[in-house]
């Protein structure tokens, strides 16, 4: 089965700064692939070349099996866009929002309830796009994007700004979709978010790829120690050292925490001295990977 985004050696120059530089990455009908990097990153302007929303200086995209770029029409009732800034149309209710997409489209006024109920907002459906919150327009966003039944989905960071229990139910509607047989492209700041939903993933940073795979896989990759978290009380720094498998120990936020590169000999010995209560263990995790590949320095 041929893949249903094929991008190869993708460049694009702003003056001095190389936005996307030699960017190639595939992705399979059905996955849920996502593009993670902090700002600045290229992770838009890669979406939105292979989108068709701008043109490449060089390099090849396939869509679909066809060009994106000059806009093709083709291709425009097979996939939906949610843009990172979506606009909602002025002083229309969440129907006439999906009446208009889905009028666009030729798509049945029946699709409208059924899309509607999809996002979970039929009973918002009278109500005026701008009196939302946050995560019902969201939800509309992805409900125009996804009114016309496309086979491919381009998220540009569908959850940013939204609260916990507003992203988490985000989750669980792009599940659904993808569930459905759509091939889902997303862009995200949320490490957590990318792990919980991608088949795979792309790190990129100064637009090139630094990594690309699972997420389980690239954590595994990742020479860390095991981090194992006491009450502070437990035991003393010095006689946390000097357990079997431990590196290091040290207080914090309130927490005695060992790192073990031997976490078994760690967690045998503390069982034999009866610590363990109160006891976490943690792993590395997708935020590990991205901070090791990116640094820790801020980006405004």
């Amino acid at each position: 089965m041929a893949a249903a985004i094929d991008v190869r050696d993708l460049r694009k120059r702003y003056g001095d700064l190389h936005a996307v530089d030699g960017v190639s990455f595939s992705v399979e009908q059905g996955e849920m692939f996502g593009i993670l990097g902090p700002n600045g990153a290229g992770k838009t302007t890669t979406l939105e070349i292979t989108e068709g929303l701008r043109p490449a200086d060089s390099g090849s995209v396939s869509l679909l099996g066809l060009p994106p770029w000059p806009r093709n029409p083709v291709l425009l009732p097979r996939i939906g866009v949610q843009l990172q800034a979506t606009a909602l149309l002025e002083r229309l209710t969440a129907r006439e929002q999906l009446q208009v997409f889905a009028g666009l489209y030729g798509v049945e006024e029946a699709r409208v309830s059924e899309v509607l109920e999809i996002v979970g907002l039929t009973d918002k459906a009278e109500t005026r796009a701008e009196k939302l919150s946050g995560g019902q327009a969201q939800r509309l966003s992805i409900a125009c994007a996804v009114a016309h039944r496309p086979e491919v989905l381009f998220l540009d960071e569908p959850t940013a700004g939204l609260d916990p229990q507003a992203r988490r139910n985000l989750w669980d509607l792009v599940r659904e979709i993808r569930g459905n047989g759509t091939t889902v492209v997303l862009t995200t700041h949320y490490l957590e978010e990318a792990e919980a939903l991608c088949d795979r993933v792309a790190i990129m940073d100064h637009g090139k790829i630094l990594a690309m795979d699972t997420p389980a896989a690239l954590v595994r990759g990742l020479d860390v120690p095991v981090k194992i978290s006491l009450p502070p009380d437990a035991l003393s720094v010095a006689e946390a050292e000097t357990l079997p498998g431990v590196s290091a120990a040290r207080v914090a936020a309130g927490a005695l925490v060992l790192e073990a590169d031997n976490p078994a000999a760690a967690l045998t010995s503390l069982a034999e001295n009866g610590k363990l209560d109160g006891i976490q263990v943690s792993g590395a995790t997708l935020e590990d990977v991205f901070l090791s590949l990116t640094g820790r320095e801020y980006r405004a």
